[in-house]
């Protein structure tokens, strides 16, 4: 019996001894793989001789989760006044040099234009265009070939011409009479003004304009500006920084997927509508004129030319036609709301220029400087596109007097070129006396870079300005602007994603 008490104890022992060491063992190892993936996450990671300085990351993550969601071009601003106007984050795995200011911006993308012209790879937005980069997002001779199809087709449907300030006057007496009908009342402007501008760009592409009550449309500019705000905040970044584990969860990244998805569809139908009845010779729009151009090709897809370049091509167009203008007017209202003295001023020379009873065009615009100088203080003050659109160094350089090596992300930062406070008197209050010289001419600014600089300037911004000025123009002859009692009104808070809209806001549009 002693024996077998002593046999079962040994036992016992031996059973406990080995669990104990498979515990130390699978400790061990889990220690083991920490430090490994730590060296292998730093040695990544390792900063080149003289590279940009910035704040400590954290392993793995990076400074990912060190940027204030909210104001994330705010917190960027701040750490140039502690780094240096050249400084650099590491968001994921991705090492990003951050460029401030209006002379550090001015070199990176016109001084060293052919340097920084092409755009880094994008996890996100890779899957968003599957792979085929779109136009915005496309490098080298694809993207110089359609960059270069777009404005000649643009330019030949109107961009610039008489023909295209016609439509953009229909559509002002379109959203003027729709604003008519709110008879007094207070509302939200901002799916009218959607709208409005949205309809400009369907013309140019797909050759018709939208009822504002069609409910296709309506959520479709609905989805847009969802997926565009998304994109900007914690879930985009999320997604890019961790690819193949974001894609497997749940969350908010998923509906930039599914609301571009609907977009594309319904560009897709627009498209087999265009191939039934597609004439060469008698092309309607940008998407005929690109059916000619596919069907003419070789059939070789690597130039783009084929029906998902067009579909994607068509997103870009669609977004970046809506979005950016649209938001600039809604700031404007707000401008002139909370600056009242603003709107009279600007209404006398409308009333002194264009009067009451004629449709304004591009030509009033050299004798109105007031009234383009609001325009711009509005774009500046606005600050639309608060980041830009990434970079990439295509060879090793040098900026602010660091190392770049090639390959690597850069950012120049819009928001410190349009509040420099070496470039602009005022660079924080609305002060359209920044676009205004001393005998009230209006005076063109360098620093003024709403719609960036070099190589991947906006190709809409011939566009964007002749919409900006008829649709504030227009609006102001008709009707003067106020907001519900009590209501704050700010310039600078917003909402912050790829672009930076206002606050929800209402209006009150008097009938003069």
């Amino acid at each position: 019996m002693f024996t077998l008490v002593c046999v079962t104890a040994f036992v016992s022992n031996m059973h406990l001894s080995g669990l104990l060491v498979e515990y130390v063992d699978l400790k061990t190892s889990l220690v083991l793989l920490v430090v490994f993936l730590l060296l292998v996450d730093y040695l990544q990671n390792r900063k080149p001789s003289n590279y940009p300085p910035g704040p400590m990351p954290l392993p793995f993550f990076g400074n990912l989760f060190n940027i204030d969601s909210k104001q994330p071009h705010i917190y960027l601003t701040k750490l140039a006044d502690v780094y240096g106007s050249v400084f650099s984050l590491r968001l994921g795995r991705t090492q990003t040099v951050f460029v401030n200011g209006y002379k550090l911006v001015k070199e990176a993308l016109v001084g060293q234009a052919d340097n920084f012209a092409d755009r880094p790879f994008s996890p996100l937005n890779d899957r968003i265009y599957s792979g085929d980069g779109g136009l915005f997002f496309s490098n080298g001779s694809k993207w110089r070939k359609h960059r270069r199809f777009i404005l000649t087709t643009l330019k030949n449907f109107g961009m610039g011409k008489s023909s295209l300030e016609d439509a953009i006057g229909q559509e002002c007496y379109c959203l003027q009479r729709e604003m008519e009908t709110q008879k007094g009342q207070a509302f939200d402007p901002r799916a009218l003004l959607t709208s409005a501008v949205s309809n400009i760009i369907c013309q140019l592409v797909f050759g018709r304009r939208y009822d504002y009550a069609d409910d296709t449309f309506q959520k479709m500019l609905v989805l847009l500006t969802e997926a565009i705000h998304l994109e900007g905040t914690v879930w985009g970044e999320m997604y890019d920084a961790f690819p193949s584990i974001m894609k497997h969860l749940p969350g908010r990244h998923n509906d930039i997927f599914s609301n571009y998805g609907h977009i594309c569809d319904f560009i897709k139908e627009d498209l087999d509508r265009h191939k039934q009845n597609h004439d060469p010779s008698d092309p309607r729009d940008y998407m005929d004129t690109y059916l000619t151009e596919m069907n003419k090709g070789s059939g070789d897809s690597a130039d783009g030319f084929d029906e998902v370049g067009l579909v994607l091509n068509c997103l870009d167009l669609f977004a970046a036609g809506t979005e950016t203008s649209s938001t600039t007017l809604q700031w404007a209202l707000i401008a002139l709301m909370k600056y009242p003295h603003v709107q009279e001023k600007v209404q006398a020379e409308i009333d002194s220029v264009v009067g009451q009873s004629r449709q304004p065009s591009m030509a009033d615009r050299a004798s109105m400087p007031y009234t383009d100088a609001v325009i711009h203080e509005v774009q500046r003050m606005g600050n639309i596109v608060p980041l830009n659109g990434l970079h990439m160094a295509e060879r090793d350089t040098t900026l602010g007097g660091y190392f770049i090596p090639k390959g690597t992300a850069v950012m120049p930062m819009l928001t410190s070129v349009l509040f420099d406070e070496t470039e602009w008197e005022t660079p924080h209050e609305f002060n359209p006396g920044h676009f205004l010289d001393a005998e009230g001419k209006f005076r063109r600014r360098d620093a003024f870079m709403p719609f960036s600089a070099g190589k991947r300037v906006c190709l809409g911004e011939q566009l964007a300005r002749m919409e900006l000025f008829l649709f504030f123009v227009a609006l102001l002859q008709k009707f003067s602007f106020s907001t519900e009692e009590g209501a704050e009104l700010s310039l600078e808070e917003g909402c912050v994603g790829i672009t930076h809209t206002p606050h929800p806001f209402k209006i009150y549009a008097h009938l003069r």
